[in-house]
C-alpha cells in the first residue's frame, strides 16, 4: 500500500485522528518522521534538518488554523556529534520561535541512519477541516510554490548554501490563524499542490478548477527549471513546500488577503463536478509519496 491507501485502511478505527492533525479537547497534536536518505539531500546541515523537521509538524498545526504552542523531536543517529546535535537543536528552537512556539526537547536514540521524529502541539477550539468546501468558492494558496523543488536542484548542483537557504521555510501558523473562521477547508501542501487539491476534493465532495497562469511560482524555480513545462511541474507536483491550500467564499477573498500576514493568491474556484482540473484539463493526482507499492 502507498501512504494514502494505508491511511484510509486505518481511518475508520481512529476517528479522532483528524486531518493534518488530531484535535482532542481543543488540543491539536501531530507527528512526523524524516530520514536522511529520503528527506535530507546531501549537503543539508543539521541546523536545516532541525528547522525543517520540526517545521513540518508545525505546518500541520498551521493547516488546522491553530495556535502553535510547543514541539519535541526524537534525534536518532549512528553517533552523537556534539556540533551536529547543537546545530540541530538550534534549528528546531529557531523555527519554533519564528511561530511563537517553544521547543521543549525530546529524546536521543542510536540508529544506523540519521532519523528525526517530531511532534507539535497547538490549540484550536474551532479548527479548519478539509471537508468544508462547497461549489462556487475561491481556491487559494499562501506564499509561493516550488521552493523545495528548487532547493533540491541546488543541492544536486553542489550549491549547499543556496539549497539550505531554500529548504528552511516558515510554517504558516500566523496565516492559518488569520484564516480560521474565514477558510472553509484547508490543508498544507507537503505532498504538492495537485495532491492537496485532490485530497480536499475527496474530503469536501466538490471539484477544483485552477488557472495555471495564476500560480505564484517561487522565483528560485526559474533559476533551475529547464523550460516553462519543467517550471510548472516543480511548482505543482513536487511538494514539500508547506504552504496552505484553502478555500473560502469568493466575497471573503479580499478581507482574507488583508488579514493574512503572508501573501495569499487566488488560483481558481470550486465546482460542482468532482474533478480537479488546470486550464480545463484534468490535473493528475501526483505528488510526494512517503511509501510506494
Amino acid at each position: 500500500m502507498d501512504e494514502r491507501t494505508a491511511l484510509r485502511a486505518i481511518a475508520a478505527a481512529l476517528p479522532a485522528a483528524g486531518d493534518d492533525a488530531a484535535v482532542v479537547d481543543g488540543t491539536v497534536v501531530t507527528t512526523d518522521m524524516l530520514h536522511e536518505s529520503t528527506d535530507f539531500p546531501a549537503g543539508t546541515t543539521r541546523y536545516t534538518a532541525g528547522w525543517r523537521s520540526v517545521g513540518a509538524s508545525l505546518s500541520d498545526v498551521a493547516a488546522m488554523g491553530a495556535t502553535a504552542t510547543a514541539a519535541v523531536a526524537v534525534y536518532a543517529a549512528p553517533a552523537f556529534d556534539p556540533a551536529e546535535l547543537d546545530a540541530f537543536v538550534r534549528g528546531a528552537r529557531d523555527v519554533c520561535e519564528a511561530v511563537d512556539a517553544e521547543y521543549v526537547g525530546g529524546d536521543l536514540d542510536a540508529h544506523d541512519e540519521f532519523t528525526v521524529a517530531t511532534t507539535a502541539l497547538g490549540e484550536a477550539a474551532d479548527p479548519v477541516r478539509r471537508s468544508g468546501a462547497s461549489p462556487g468558492e475561491a481556491v487559494c494558496v499562501t506564499g509561493t510554490l516550488g521552493r523545495s523543488a528548487a532547493a533540491l536542484r541546488f543541492f544536486e548542483r553542489g550549491d549547499a548554501d543556496r539549497g539550505n537557504e531554500l529548504f528552511r521555510f516558515e510554517p504558516r501558523v500566523a496565516a492559518g490563524r488569520a484564516l480560521r473562521g474565514r477558510a472553509t477547508a484547508m490543508m498544507d501542501s507537503s505532498d504538492g499542490l495537485a495532491r492537496s487539491l485532490h485530497q480536499l476534493s475527496e474530503a469536501s465532495g466538490c471539484g477544483f478548477a485552477v488557472d495555471g497562469d495564476r500560480l505564484p511560482i517561487d522565483p528560485s524555480v526559474e533559476e533551475v527549471a529547464a523550460d516553462d513545462r519543467d517550471e510548472r511541474e516543480r511548482a505543482v507536483h513536487f511538494g514539500e513546500d508547506f504552504e496552505l491550500v484553502f478555500t473560502l467564499p469568493a466575497d471573503a477573498y479580499e478581507a482574507a488577503r488583508g488579514a493574512s500576514p503572508t501573501p495569499i493568491t487566488r488560483i481558481g474556484r470550486t465546482t460542482a463536478e468532482g474533478t480537479v482540473t488546470m486550464d480545463g484539463t484534468k490535473l493528475p493526482d501526483r505528488g510526494y509519496t512517503h511509501a510506494r507499492s
